[in-house]
Formats: structure tokens, C-alpha cells, sequence
């Protein structure tokens, strides 16, 4: 039910748009269809592979880091996680073509070694209890120091392509680690210290790439985009995905291989996990891989293409600034359906009790991304320089962050690293190249650059939400402390989902 209500409403606009604005064949509209039916049972089959074995995974392995006394040997431990994770990516490969003039494997391995690096930083911020916004803003203010060593071509590219590399695979794993390194400590901050992890891991990526930039000097990015297949009947349909269901197959199961040996390394060193457990974690992990493999399909044959074409056709109307609102309201709505999302929404609500609600964090997150598509399409129609709203937008997210709540600094930039995902590279990012070459504009310097601003938003939206918050919790401490009976006689609730709005 909840994939069905997340793929729905994305799925309704582009019935509206092919009815009123561009006209579509009726064997697109089938092949975008079919798609839709693939990601609604693909995010279905992933949420609970995740829940049933990437989570339990994730916080055994971080409880009995934990307990590991030797600084060195916590450092080694979440480094090579890190690398084993962000290798299994399946995005990874994605970002490996978009970057010419750098090695695959070059790239590759430095943005693992990156990921490697900062979740076991990430992982020593937890076990010694190190502010999160203190950290984030040195690392941010040396990641923009190395942006401006970068060139201008290369920027966007470089911040897109970072972000891509916290996806569904490494999302669940890594969220699931900082709960059961955060569950060992029993200190008032532990519940907020447990995010915060994807949020240093998606550093690692970016300023990976941001080096390479300074090194290899790439002057132009491609991206493969997708076509529409030809179809006239439900046969041609049938054939298409068929046929490229099995490169996804091999493409997830490779991508699992390495997880599944760390999970039989660690039984077999901890016995941590009963047989009825372990029963129970394998059937996650099937589920996770059909989760996966028809979601990857249904997205890349049946989102993608459709995406690129949606921005070429708007952006050849007369009014193409229908582009911007348009932009916004798919962003509303297309993040819902970002698999590793509902995972990150539904890790806030267990941790906080309920008092974050999964309802109030896709409302916030909603109307992050929907500004974030509405800035990207903007840029792209108008020729604005990335590097204006990326340096202001980081730094109004990390001065709010010394005023927020801390559970809400590692939600937030949480939350940056899980919007960009495959939802983003595969419809958001072809429709953006889509609108830019109908423009004529410069596909390095306007189109790229949409994943990073899907990346930023969430961090002041949710922040946000977490100062109206704090502004109300300390009016009703002040009504408290005027009326001194009330906290006796009654309970109050503060309404996330109000806040949220």
C-alpha cells in the first residue's frame, strides 16, 4: 500500500501531462505503465527485504563495533565496510560512465576509499559522542574550499555524481549501523548521535570526485539517455522488459555478493544471529534482490526515457516556463517514490517513538525536493550558475544547524543523502538534460547539478521543521512554568505533522 500511494500520484501527473500538454504515443504511455507496476512491487518487496535483513545486519555488526575497544581497529572495521558497500552500489556504475577522461576503476575505488574513510569517521563521531554540526560544517567548509579548485564545466557534474553513490543499497545498511552503534550508549544524545552516518558518508563521494576533478581536468560529462522503446503491441512490451531484466538480475546480484559475504563473516566470528534469525535475514535478502531488480528495471526502461522526453517536448512549448511548476509538483511527489526514503522515514519514526511521523517526514521532504526540481529547471531555462544557490543553500543549512534540536541535524542531512537517488538519476536528471538541449544551453554548466540540489533542500526543509519545533516546545515550557499545575494534570502532544506543514 504504500508503494502503491507513493508511485500513484507521479503516475497521474504524466496522464495529465500527455493528455493536455504533450501528447504521447500510446506504446510510450504502456512502456511508462509498466514501469510504474514494476516500481510499485519492486519498492514493495525492497522495504521488507530491508526491514527483515539489511537492518538487523546493519545493527549487529554496529552494536558489536561498539563494543571493540582498540580505536585502530574500529577505524579499519568501518573502512572496509564502506568500500564493500559503496562498491555493491549499483549507481556507482552509473557515475563511472558520466565521468569521461577518469578511469572507471579509478573512480570507482577512490569514491569507495571516500565512503570508507568518512563512515569510519562517521563511526568514532558516535562512539565518542562528537557534535554533528560541528563536524559537518569544518567538512562542508573544506568542501567548498576544494570546489573553487575545481573547474566551472566540472562542478556540477562533480556534485551530481557524488550524490548518487548513497542509494538503496547503501542507505538501509548504513542507517541500520549508526542505530546499533547509538543503541549501545545509554546517555541522553544516544538517540540523536544514531543518524548523522549516511550525512558524513555522502561527503566522502563528492569531495572523491571533486580531487579527481582537480587532478584529471575532465572538460565535458556524458550521460547515456535512455529512448523510448517502439512498441505497437503488449507483446513488444513484454519482450522489452524481459529482455532487460536479466542484466538487471546479474547487475543486483553482484551488487549483493559482497554483503551477503559480510554477513556470513560475521555470523560465523559472533554467532550472533539464532537459526530462526538467520532463516529470517536470507528470506530478507531474497526479497530485497526481486526488490531491487524490478524496481531498477521498471525505473530505467520505463521512467527514464519518458523523463528525457517530457523535457525536450515542454521545453520546445512557447511556454516553457510551465517547465518550473510542473518540475515541482513531479519533485512533490516522484520522491515518495526514492525506495531508500521510506526506509530513512520509517528508521525517524522507531527511533523517536513516533513522535516524527513518517507522514510528517514526506511532507517535509516533499516540499524540499519539489523546490529543488523548481531552482534546477529555473537554472536550466535562465542559465544560472550552480555555484549561487549551492554555497548560500550549504550555508544556511549548516548556520541552522547550531540552532536546531541535534536529532533533527542528523535527520536533515540525513535526508540530503537518501533523496538522491535512483528516482533522481534516472527521470529527474534525463528530464533536466532533456529541457537543456531543447533550450540550447550548455549540458555541463545547466543541466548537471540536479542531484545536488535534491541533495541540499531536505537539509533546510527538515531543519525547518525541527526550529518550528523547538520554538514550540519552549512556548509550551513557558506556559508550563507560569501554570505549574498543567504538567501534572495533563499531557501535551506536540503535532509533528503541523509542524511538517
Amino acid at each position: 500500500m504504500e508503494s502503491l500511494s507513493a508511485v500513484l500520484p507521479i503516475t497521474g501527473i504524466m496522464l495529465f501531462v500527455s493528455i493536455f500538454l504533450v501528447p504521447m504515443e500510446l506504446g510510450t504511455m504502456v512502456m511508462f505503465l509498466m514501469g510504474a507496476v514494476m516500481l510499485i512491487l519492486g519498492m514493495g518487496f525492497f522495504q521488507l527485504g530491508a526491514e527483515m535483513a539489511m537492518t538487523p545486519i546493519g545493527e549487529g555488526i554496529g552494536v558489536q563495533i561498539s563494543k571493540t575497544k582498540k580505536v585502530i581497529a574500529v577505524l579499519l572495521i568501518g573502512f572496509i565496510m564502506g568500500v564493500i558497500i559503496t562498491v555493491s552500489e549499483p549507481d556507482l556504475q552509473v557515475l563511472a560512465e558520466q565521468v569521461p577522461s577518469v578511469p572507471n576503476l579509478t573512480l570507482i575505488l577512490t569514491v569507495a576509499v571516500g565512503v570508507g574513510i568518512f563512515l569510519a569517521v562517521a563511526i568514532l563521531r558516535i562512539k565518542f559522542a562528537v557534535s554533528l554540526s560541528k563536524l559537518l560544517i569544518v567538512l562542508y567548509i573544506a568542501l567548498i574550499g576544494v570546489s573553487f579548485l575545481v573547474p566551472r564545466e566540472f562542478l556540477a557534474v562533480a556534485f551530481d555524481s557524488g550524490g548518487v553513490t548513497t542509494g538503496p543499497m547503501t542507505v538501509p545498511f548504513i542507517m541500520a549501523l549508526g542505530v546499533g552503534l547509538a543503541s549501545v550508549r545509554s546517555d541522553k544524545d544516544s538517540a540523536s548521535d544514531s543518524f548523522g552516518l549516511v550525512a558524513l558518508s555522502s561527503i566522502g563521494p563528492i569531495l572523491a570526485v571533486l580531487i579527481l576533478g582537480c587532478f584529471f581536468k575532465p572538460t565535458e560529462a556524458t550521460y547515456s539517455m535512455g529512448h523510448v522503446a517502439n512498441v505497437t503491441t503488449t507483446r513488444d512490451v513484454v519482450k522489452v522488459f524481459a529482455g532487460e531484466l536479466p542484466d538487471f538480475a546479474m547487475e543486483v546480484l553482484i551488487s549483493l555478493l559482497p554483503i551477503i559475504a559480510v554477513f556470513i563473516l560475521f555470523q560465523l566470528l559472533t554467532h550472533r544471529f539464532y537459526k530462526r534469525q538467520v532463516r529470517r535475514i536470507i528470506v530478507g535478502v531474497i526479497y530485497t534482490y526481486i526488490g531491487l531488480v524490478l524496481f531498477l528495471c521498471g525505473v530505467n526502461v520505463g521512467f527514464g526515457p519518458v523523463g528525457a522526453f517530457l523535457g525536450e517536448e515542454l521545453a520546445s512549448l512557447t511556454y516553457n516556463w510551465v517547465l518550473v511548476p510542473l518540475g515541482m509538483v513531479i519533485g512533490y511527489y516522484i520522491v515518495k517514490a526514492e525506495p531508500a526514503i521510506q526506509v530513512l522515514n520509517h528508521q525517524v519514526e522507531n527511533v523517536t517513538d513516533g513522535a516524527v511521523s513518517v507522514k510528517a517526514m514526506n511532507r517535509a521532504m516533499s516540499l524540499g525536493v519539489a523546490v529543488s526540481i523548481g531552482l534546477a529547471l529555473l537554472r536550466v531555462l535562465c542559465g544560472i550558475p550552480i555555484y549561487l544557490i549551492i554555497i548560500p543553500g550549504y550555508i544556511i543549512a549548516l548556520v541552522m544547524s547550531l540552532f536546531v534540536p541535534k536529532i533533527f541535524v542528523g535527520i536533515a542531512f540525513d535526508s540530503g543523502g537518501v533523496a538522491s537517488g535512483p528516482m533522481t538519476s534516472t527521470f529527474l536528471l534525463p528530464l533536466s538534460i532533456g529541457t537543456c538541449r531543447a533550450v540550447g544551453g550548455d549540458l555541463m554548466t545547466d543541466a548537471f547539478g540536479v542531484v545536488a540540489l535534491v541533495a541540499l533542500t531536505p537539509l533546510i526543509a527538515i531543519q525547518s521543521m525541527g526550529l518550528i519545533y523547538k520554538l514550540k516546545a519552549n512556548r509550551i515550557e513557558n506556559v508550563a512554568a507560569q501554570h505549574p499545575g498543567l504538567t501534572a494534570d495533563c499531557d501535551v502532544i506536540i503535532d509533528f505533522e503541523e509542524v511538517a506543514i
